[in-house]
């Protein structure tokens, strides 16, 4: 209806005030609409509306902007086919029909064309505006320029690829799980451990990737981790192809926030590190044993030649360069000179010599030196003074020392004190004198060592076992307090406490004999083995009624000389040993044995097959209260093997062992030898008694 025709009809009833409320609403409706167009027009987004064949109806002036065309040359003229680019127009298509057919799409994100070639990506949401019998009348969709987004997704994309390249450059196996153990990051090391490709491993829980067996190892770990404590720790793990390798893993927490957000997976492989560090530690026991063994024959070697120099009596050696300054000092010359080393290393060896010779010696000291160098070898005679003052005369030999080369070495001096010769009466004297000395310090020496051992003795026998006996009593007299108590963990204290006692009361006993071996006259007879081994093993016999042992003992055992009843000690702590370790074997075997000593003596020897002991502990064998097991294991106290050692040694013996782990040991021990007469006619039960 015509505005005009309306006034009209109203105006004979209208009133000025009415016209003005009209004219002022007209007003208020005009400039309202003129917002919403402007708003319409300048909104930050594009609009625009499609009729059915998806031509443009509407389109504002902000996407007019971005697409560089006027309005006239788009409404009516143009479809939205045209300002798509082709690779994208299948999807607006079947979007678009979507929409049509159902009257609603989903967003969709595709690129627009502008006027001068240029695109943009978009973002469409589009909704249909139907009739009321619902046939689409046309569309109305929102555009969204999203290229910022899309560059700054472009970016990360190539940024997590730059990340993806430098990671999968690293040996080192990466990964990052979250706080749900969802992998949302792998290199490719670490996927191919598990027969995958990086992208594959995106999205897997933690336990499809890690083995079931492997899941109690690691879960705790994973668990301490997203706690936020770092974890560090080596493993060892089989790969896909079943190959064995060690790795140095690292769980680090990934704190954002304030919280954990997730950890940081990282293996290195150490593999070879471990077999190099297994090789080269192989390597050092072979170094080390072969060390051991030659340090073994130098130093039995040294032994030998400081035994050999330092015994000798009218004889003193010692070393100069080729200048005559004394470069090594032993102690036969110290003996013979009087000059202790400190002192007389590095002066010349004139220094020895006597300057009241009285036309006595027989060459120049120089000129000894230059004809030794000159022949190898030169004798000279004359007065050598000693640190005191006094002289003596000595036979010197000086003999050149050369290298393979024929290079000098240095010389070596053979002194001879021969003074004896000129004066038998000065040299009786003056050794009785020495020996006097000797015989004085010595004893003095022995009277102060069995003091200390008395006092020792005294200390331990009075003021270590009153107290012990006293915690015995107590423990005792609590026993019967509690009677029949049900206090299970209280019984169980005491116990303890009165097997504490008791083994320590048997220290003590041990540690006494150990200190009255070392004072006991040793009363030397003739000693025949086999009825004393008889005895010995009889009464072992008896201790073990139910254990199944085999023992060899040779027939031909000679007659040693000794004390028999400490020698019965010695067999019985030797063949107790024995017997217990050889509890676990359902057969043991015990084989007693013996050879001559090529150095006097006889050898003997316990051989078992037992469990045995590892000879890198064998320092501390025969060392008291020492033990190589365990006393949950094979009961004892570690102090039979230690006064056997010492009854040995008072014989003038020495004991060794040899052994392997697992495959039994071997006792070794010498004892004197005289040519004693065939057999002794000892009665059988007197042996038999010395054992128990």
């Amino acid at each position: 209806m015509d505005n005009s025709i309306c006034a009209d009809r109203m105006a004979p009833s209208s009133s000025p005030d009415m016209e003005q409320l009209l004219a002022e609403r007209t007003r208020e409706l005009q400039a309202q609409l003129d917002s919403a167009r402007s708003l319409y027009e300048q909104a930050g987004c594009g609009f625009l509306s499609l009729d059915h064949e998806l031509r443009f109806l509407h389109i504002n002036q902000t996407m007019l902007d971005w697409l560089g065309y006027a309005r006239e040359e788009v409404v009516g003229r143009m479809d939205i086919f045209q300002l798509i680019d082709p690779d994208w127009r299948e999807l607006a298509t079947r979007r678009l029909m979507q929409l049509r057919e159902t009257g609603r799409s989903q967003p969709m994100e595709i690129q627009i064309r502008r006027r001068d070639s240029t695109r943009f990506h978009a973002l469409l949401s589009s909704n249909s505006v139907q009739a009321a019998d619902g046939q689409f009348l046309h569309s109305n969709t929102t555009v969204v320029d999203i290229s910022e987004r899309k560059a700054a997704e472009q970016r990360l994309a190539a940024h997590d690829g730059f990340l993806q390249t430098i990671t999968d450059r690293i040996p080192a196996r990466l990964a990052y799980y979250d706080k749900d153990l969802i992998c949302r990051f792998a290199n490719t090391a670490h996927a191919s451990r598990y027969g995958k490709l990086a992208s594959d491993m995106v999205g897997s829980h933690l336990s499809h990737v890690v083995r079931p067996d492997l899941l109690p190892e690691i879960l705790p770990r994973v668990a301490a981790a997203l706690s936020g404590q770092v974890q560090s720790f080596e493993a060892e793990r089989v790969a896909a192809d079943g190959t064995r390798n060690y790795y140095e893993i690292h769980y680090i927490p990934d704190f954002q926030n304030g919280g954990v957000e997730g950890i940081f997976i990282e293996l290195h492989d150490i593999s070879e590190r471990r077999r190099t560090e297994e090789f080269v530690l192989e390597a050092n026991r072979d170094l080390e044993e072969r060390v051991r063994e030659r340090s073994a024959e130098l130093f039995q070697s040294e032994q030998r030649y400081r035994l050999m120099v330092d015994a000798i009596q009218d004889y003193c050696i010692y070393f100069v360069d080729e200048n005559g300054l004394i470069t090594e000092w032993t102690e036969s010359a110290q003996r013979l000179h009087g000059h202790r080393r400190s002192e007389i290393v590095g002066q010349p060896y004139q220094t020895l010599l006597s300057h009241d010779t009285g036309g006595e010696d027989e060459v120049d000291p120089d000129q000894v030196l230059r004809l030794a160098k000159a022949h190898g070898q030169w004798e000279t005679r004359g007065w050598r003074q000693r640190d005191d003052g006094s002289r003596f005369w000595a036979h010197t030999v000086l003999t050149a020392l050369r290298n393979e080369a024929g290079e000098l070495q240095g010389l070596s001096s053979i002194t001879r004190d021969m003074t004896a010769a000129k004066s038998l009466e000065d040299v009786m004297n003056d050794l009785n004198r020495e020996l006097e000395k000797r015989v004085a310090e010595r004893t003095q020496q022995l009277v102060a060592a069995n003091k200390d051992l008395d006092v020792f003795s005294h200390m331990v026998s009075h003021d270590l076992r009153a107290p012990l006996r006293h915690i015995a009593s107590f423990v005792s007299l609590l026993e019967e307090q509690l009677g029949d108590s049900t206090d299970a963990l209280a019984l169980q204290y005491l116990k303890s406490t009165a097997k504490a006692s008791k083994r320590m009361s048997v220290m003590i006993e041990g540690l006494l004999e150990y200190a009255r071996l070392g004072r006991v006259a040793i009363e030397s007879q003739p000693v025949p083995l086999t009825p004393l081994l008889e005895g010995v093993v009889a009464h072992l016999k008896q201790e073990n009624p139910d254990r199944k042992i085999e023992w060899v003992i040779e027939e031909d055992l000679p007659i040693v000389r000794g004390d028999a009843m400490l020698l019965a000690q010695a067999w019985a702590n030797l063949l107790g040993n024995s017997v217990k370790y050889t509890r676990p074997r359902e057969l043991a075997r015990i084989r007693i044995g013996w050879r001559v000593n090529p150095v006097g003596g006889r050898t003997f020897f316990i051989e078992d097959n037992g469990v045995g002991f590892d000879l890198e502990k064998a320092h501390n064998l025969f060392v008291m209260f020492q033990r190589q097991h365990h006393s949950m294991d094979f009961e004892g106290t570690g102090t039979g093997l230690a006064l056997a050692q010492r009854i040995i040694e008072r014989h003038g013996g020495r004991i060794w062992a040899e052994t392997t782990a697992g495959n039994g040991c071997t006792f070794y021990f010498t004892l004197p030898f005289e040519g004693l007469e065939p057999e002794l006619d000892f009665p059988r039960s007197a042996l038999a008694e010395l054992t128990i």
